[in-house]
């Protein structure tokens, strides 16, 4: 579990560094995630002893969220300032991301035009 772990944060060092020699706008952790994938893909699957340690992160997941709620109450005063862009940004935002989901969905929902013919031509 030690050397998954060791692998798992060298691909975030990876991220974290080329995202900050490259001037990035994305976050190191996420180029992290892009590595490990490439290297999992050209390893032709996930190793049990990687799919072993990712399980045991995911079941303590919960306490990753202990940091971001001190943060949260550390800066009370200033939310509690800032409410009222805060709540327009998370509503609009989640409207935008419900639009686009929809539109998304319907667009691969639509039957393309093969299979609208290949169905007529089935029914008797």
């Amino acid at each position: 579990m030690l050397g998954t772990l060791t692998i798992l944060l060298l691909c975030q060092l990876a991220g974290e560094l080329i995202a900050r020699v490259a001037h990035l706008p994305v976050p190191g952790p996420v180029l992290g995630m892009l590595i490990l994938f490439a290297g999992l893909m050209l390893r032709g699957g996930v190793p049990n002893a990687v799919q072993e340690t990712a399980g045991g992160i995911l079941r303590h997941l919960s306490l990753l969220f202990i940091p971001a709620g001190v943060g949260v109450m550390a800066h009370m005063e200033r939310l509690g300032a800032e409410a009222l862009p805060i709540v327009v940004a998370l509503f609009g935002s989640t409207l935008f991301g419900v639009a686009v989901t929809a539109k998304v969905m319907a667009a691969l929902v639509r039957p393309t035009p093969d299979a609208e013919t290949s169905a007529t031509e089935d029914r008797p």
